[in-house]
């Protein structure tokens, strides 16, 4: 018989020092909390790990905060066009700090509630790290020491992704920050060099410059939001440029170092100086320090190599982290992994619509495309 602790959230000074589940997630992220609560709804117990609050990365430092920063910014941009409106506004100020605190107001609100379902479905929270210590045994060090869970049906990898960063370029969060940082940081930088014009790079430029700080945008493709249509890359360069921002498109950064006041970064177009540098080169697989390595799992690029339906090599080991990292699809997969496991199930129906990427800017970008059947299914790839 699974142990369910009367408490939702164990792993405090004098608990049991194992446990024993249907399910273990590693990752309370948009793919393990999902597939947490599908699991639970479906009469398996459920034991999950985190090292953070409930939610990963999307509501905690990605996609919400970040929105509800992007919303103080519009609101800004608003009151700065009121006269168009015929609205007179005297004595206006915009409160950075004000600004964040509201955004980490949001995003704990979010992680409160997804604490909530856990509860509501009987799904213990365990606060620590976790790491693989056999295909169906997970150990957990937290603040009232180490803890065992075994998993009778499955183990499920659900550990996300965390900020990269260029070769030689160490983020220590307060002259190079990451998007983690820049979304809990009260102080605003008289001028920041954005290294990276993907999704990430560009939302926090039009944040900061809504903001009155001096924004540089560096990005080595061609053009900013490079894997967007060239037209939408174009609208978005004019309307950014026409708000202040300097765009360089096409540089490579050689170096970023620590001037007294602030950092120069070496580019081969040139060189730039700034009170601070936001590193948005994109975000790497959450791998190290989870034990695969001592269980042979294959590894690819950082990711784990997985089969069509999840699973990692033989056994009872899951992952629900491969692929693209917006939101959705971890939500899709955690749906999979929590009834069983084929996350292909929730691919959207031929014909259908669905969502590629959205940059919450003014204006807004999104792409959709239309979802065909494979080669030899009577549609086209």
């Amino acid at each position: 018989m699974s142990t369910r602790p009367d408490s939702p959230t164990v792993g405090r000074e004098g608990a049991p020092t194992a446990h024993t589940f249907d399910v273990v997630i590693v990752g309370t992220g948009p793919g393990g909390y999902v597939c947490a609560i599908r699991a639970a709804q479906l009469g398996l117990s459920v034991g999950v790990v985190e090292d953070d609050r409930p939610g990963g990365v999307c509501l905690n430092w990605g996609c919400i905060p970040t929105k509800a920063l992007l919303r103080n910014a519009e609101v800004v941009h608003l009151f700065e066009k009121a006269e168009t409106f015929g609205i007179t506004v005297q004595g206006m100020k915009a409160d950075y700090a004000a600004a964040v605190q509201r955004s980490r107001s949001v995003a704990d609100r979010m992680a409160k509630g997804v604490e909530f379902l856990f509860r509501k479905n009987k799904i213990t929270l365990f606060p620590g790290t976790g790491s693989l210590k056999s295909k169906t045994s997970v150990e957990v060090r937290g603040m009232g020491g180490v803890t065992t869970l075994e998993a009778k049906r499955a183990v499920v990898l659900a550990t996300g992704s965390e900020p990269r960063s260029l070769t030689g370029v160490t983020i220590d969060e307060q002259t190079v920050i990451s998007s983690n940082g820049a979304v809990r940081s009260e102080a605003k930088p008289k001028s920041i060099v954005v290294i990276g014009a993907g999704a990430v790079g560009v939302e926090f430029a039009d944040v900061y410059r809504s903001y009155g700080v001096e924004v540089t945008l560096l990005e080595a493709l061609p053009r900013i939001v490079p894997i967007e249509d060239e037209e939408v890359s174009a609208q978005l360069t004019r309307s950014l440029s026409r708000r202040g921002i300097t765009i360089k498109t096409g540089v490579k950064v050689s170096s970023v170092k620590p001037l007294t006041t602030g950092v120069v970064i070496e580019t081969d177009g040139g060189r730039f100086e700034a009170q601070q540098v936001l590193m948005a080169v994109g975000r790497a697989a959450r791998t190290k320090g989870v034990g695969l390595e001592a269980l042979g799992v294959a590894m690819e690029r950082g990711f784990v190599k997985v089969s069509d339906h999840g699973d990692v090599g033989e056994g009872r080991l899951r992952d629900r982290r491969h692929g693209r990292r917006a939101a959705a699809r971890p939500q899709g997969h955690g749906r999979g992994g929590g009834r069983g496991g084929d996350h292909r199930r929730q691919e959207p129906a031929p014909g259908r619509l669905r969502q590629r990427s959205l940059v919450h800017l003014l204006p807004a970008a999104g792409r959709v495309d239309r979802h065909h059947r494979g080669k030899g299914q009577g549609g086209r790839p």
